[in-house]
């Protein structure tokens, strides 16, 4: 690949800003879920160990420019501190020979970025000053990297410029699963709208074997099919667009999997009275909310035929019993055969990951990406600002 990680960097002796993502949840001026700073570990961890001294650059919550006092990073220091296992030095208004007189094994968490108009704005200016305080730049915050601001994108041209350790994951398994595959490569998107993914499927027909629609999406396909969905979740204004994907995917030889059975119900809601039917019988007074056995054991084939998998997005209305029913059962699936080194499974997305985790398989897919927003645009196939700046 064109990037460098800390492996190709001289990192002794020297300044290494480091963006991070540690917008982590917070209540009462306390984290309340620490996951986000404890990926950010094993960067920090080699910077120290390579002799450099890491200068974290970060942002958090939405100032939109200006100071909020209830937005500093500073309430984060006690939760760096305990999983670097070293002391963190807070700076609200950093210079360069301030940081360079800092001891050589410091941490240093310089105060939220976006405390300033000019972040967002790539500003030259900002992005020379935030260079003028370190030797190296690097890059851990994928999921900031679809943005081209100051410290994800403008600084890197400053500086030497490399991925760290996070982003060297979420690279390497996502041009694993897209760029490179080892086939056949299975999609599974789900969600509710097509319109929110239209992007996201045209890319995918190019490149998947097998494309695998559910959720509301699928009702919004079948209805372009001319099938009745009775008062199932759908975009009837999107059926053109629906066979225009279709006809995509025929053109290039991926095989679009829409439900041949569904779970149908007149409400939504947990325990709801439901019952099975094929994916043209749903009644005029209810409506889809989950895919149905013949489909998860259609699934379960294409699974055992694939070498790589994508998914985003649950097969139905996963948040409540029994509609989560299909999304658990293909999610295991994936799981097992990822296990067992059958499969590389990579996902990503909000819902998927609550909806992986509550089949219980998320620890075994390959790679789980918390990137939401960059996974998504990698998805489609657009080029990431910040991923963009560290090739060269």
């Amino acid at each position: 690949m064109a990037w460098k990680t800390l492996d190709d960097m001289d990192l002794n002796g020297k300044r290494v800003l480091v963006r991070v993502d540690i917008n982590v949840p917070m209540a009462d001026g306390k984290v309340t879920d620490a996951t986000r700073i404890e990926r950010i570990v094993p960067t920090i961890t080699d910077i120290r160990a390579k002799g450099g001294k890491p200068i974290l650059l970060a942002h958090f919550g939405r100032p939109k420019g200006k100071h909020v006092p209830e937005m500093s990073l500073q309430p984060l220091v006690p939760t760096l501190e305990q999983a670097f296992g070293a002391p963190v030095t807070f700076v609200e208004r950093p210079d360069g020979d301030s940081l360079a007189a800092l001891p050589a094994d410091a941490i240093v968490l310089v105060e939220n970025t976006r405390f300033t108009p000019m972040e967002e704005a790539n500003d030259p200016q900002m992005a020379g000053f935030l260079a003028s305080l370190g030797d190296i730049y690097c890059n851990d915050a994928f999921s900031a990297a679809h943005r081209a601001h100051a410290s994800t994108e403008g600084v890197a041209h400053h500086l030497p410029s490399c991925a760290g350790r996070l982003m060297q994951a979420e690279l390497e398994a996502l041009e694993g699963a897209l760029g490179q595959p080892v086939r056949p490569v299975v999609a599974v998107v789900g969600g509710a709208k097509v319109s929110t993914k239209l992007e996201l499927l045209g890319n995918l027909v190019a490149k998947v074997d097998h494309l695998v629609i559910g959720g509301g999406m699928a009702n919004t396909f079948l209805a372009a099919q001319g099938i009745d969905v009775g008062k199932s979740l759908c975009e009837h204004h999107m059926t053109d667009t629906a066979v225009e994907i279709l006809a995509k995917a025929k053109a290039a030889g991926c095989e679009i999997v829409l439900p041949a059975d569904v779970v149908v119900a007149a409400e939504f809601a947990a325990g709801a009275a439901n019952e099975v039917v094929a994916n043209d019988a749903c009644p005029a007074d209810k409506m889809i909310l989950d895919a149905g056995p013949t489909a998860v054991a259609r699934i379960g084939e294409i699974l055992d035929s694939a070498k790589t998998l994508i998914w985003n997005g649950p097969l139905g209305a996963f948040e409540i019993e029994p509609f989560d029913t299909a999304t658990n059962a293909a999610a295991q699936k994936a799981a097992t055969l990822s296990k067992a080194g059958q499969l590389i499974s990579v996902a990503g997305g909000g819902d998927t990951v609550a909806a992986l985790n509550q089949a219980g398989a998320a620890a075994d897919f390959t790679y789980i990406s918390t990137a939401g927003g960059a996974f998504l645009e990698w998805m489609e196939g657009k080029t990431l600002p910040g991923v963009a700046a560290l090739e060269g």
